[in-house]
């Protein structure tokens, strides 16, 4: 994950013996680090009536890069002096964060910190600051993992700002669920999707060294582990694609990347682009869904920069009472395969032969979520476990148990179902709703946990 850089500052009134307001102040910047932030620090700020301090201090935030301020305040503090000194961030996501005091023998020492955010809460939200209230609790350990999940979500806003998503072609199989308003998107989330014909891959597939390819395809015959041999061609059919598509990706520098599947490569290239896409991922360092998901491509976006994790797509084929079984027709990423890359040479309907990733995936707790086409978030948690032996109907014999996990929801299935925003969700490894939750806050969509 990239480093998550904030801001900070600390306060406290100018009568509180500055060692104190120093100390704790330097106490959460320390912690902070080490649970992976990267500060720019300006010293505590007090409310000196001439608010040299403040100016003091917005000068040292200034002059760093951060995507989060972080608010810390370590006694009472009138609230012109905090008001002063980050006026001119007011277009960045802060945390005001109330220290706590201190044991000493049996007395409880207190600075009056809550009474500095309560006093600065209301006006700024009725100001239209976008902030984050933490409170330390007394006699509790400071709870540093709500400031740093902000943090998190802050960052990752700000990158989606930046980030450019790939499409070859658009709207797969006439979907209206994949669709997407290019405008509001950018207005709203942040992301650019920048589409390009297929023909260009083909281009580039046919400019590919013979070399190239016969050497890559070679190495894949080595590392794959294939369950049948395939017929002759079609690895060297998946290396081409895969150059072309990595030339474009890395050209370009596309965050994430999406296609035409089903009425692109199958109809018109005679072959499934998985066995592409799996050495897609075995070599880059990127995000795919197939189908011309641009709200699934952007959730993987979103996934990868609250998590650091790939954010693989898995689609719904069954409901059970307690969760759903979910799968994949084509590829898995690496990272969540259990075990060797598996692949099976088959062909579905009328298109033609490609390698099918049958790989086995990895269990535990996870998140799934999808952003929908009204730019709301719907996420649920539980544990996916190994599916029950099952195929799908269309595969040549002898079907595949397709990549596959059955996962059991811990919230009511029925009301995930009323909930569901299209066939593909986002898979991510832990309990990512927290991060979800902030990151929807700073963008200013809802989110609906099931």
């Amino acid at each position: 994950m990239n480093k998550i850089k904030a801001g900070f500052v600390g306060f406290g009134e100018v009568n509180t013996p500055r060692e104190f307001i120093d100390n704790r102040c330097a106490e959460a910047a320390a912690l902070l680090r080490r649970n992976g932030l990267e500060l720019t620090v300006a010293a505590p700020v007090s409310d000196d009536p001439a608010g040299r301090e403040a100016a003091r201090a917005r000068a040292e935030l200034a002059a760093g890069e951060w995507d989060v301020l972080i608010l810390a305040v370590a006694g009472w503090i009138p609230s012109w002096a905090v008001f002063r000194t980050i006026e001119e961030f007011k277009h960045k996501p802060m945390v005001l964060w109330g220290l706590s005091g201190w044991r000493d023998g049996e007395r409880w020492i207190t600075t009056a910190d809550q009474a500095g955010t309560t006093a600065l809460r209301a006006p700024m939200a009725a100001m239209g600051y976008q902030f984050k209230y933490v409170v330390s609790r007394f006699e509790q350990a400071w709870p540093v993992e709500e400031v740093v999940s902000y943090a998190r979500a802050a960052s990752a806003a700000a990158r989606l700002r930046h980030s450019l998503i790939g499409m070859a072609g658009y709207r797969d199989m006439r979907l209206y669920g994949t669709m997407y308003d290019g405008v509001a998107l950018k207005s709203v989330i942040g992301p650019e999707i920048e589409h390009f014909e297929l023909l260009e891959a083909v281009q580039r597939m046919d400019s590919v060294a013979e070399t190239e390819v016969a050497a890559l395809a070679a190495e894949v015959r080595r590392k794959w582990r294939f369950t049948k041999d395939p017929q002759p061609g079609t690895v060297e059919k998946s290396v081409r694609l895969y150059l072309a598509f990595r030339g474009m990706i890395e050209e370009r520098g596309y965050a994430a990347f999406s296609f035409n599947d089903v009425d692109g490569v199958k109809k018109l290239l005679k072959f499934a682009p998985a066995g592409a896409m799996t050495l897609l991922h075995d070599r880059m360092d990127i995000s795919t869904v197939p189908e011309n998901d641009c709200h699934g491509a952007v959730t993987q976006l979103m996934v990868r920069y609250l998590t650091g994790q790939v954010g693989a797509y898995l689609e719904f084929y069954e409901f059970f009472e307690d969760g759903a079984l979910m799968g994949v027709p084509d590829y898995v990423p690496a990272e969540i395969v259990d075990g060797p890359v598996t692949v099976m040479p088959n062909a579905f309907g009328s298109f033609g032969e490609g390698l099918l990733n049958v790989s086995k995936l990895k269990t535990g707790p996870v998140t799934v979520v999808r952003l929908g086409g009204g730019f709301t978030l719907h996420a649920a948690t539980g544990v996916a476990e190994a599916p029950p032996a099952w195929e799908e109907a269309g595969w040549t014999p002898p079907a595949p148990q397709l990549p596959s996990l059955k996962i059991r929801f811990d919230g009511d299935t029925g009301d995930f179902i009323q909930n569901v925003m299209g066939q593909h969700y986002i898979i991510c490894y832990g309990d990512h709703t927290r991060e979800l939750n902030d990151l929807a806050d700073i963008l200013g969509i809802p989110l609906i946990l099931n």
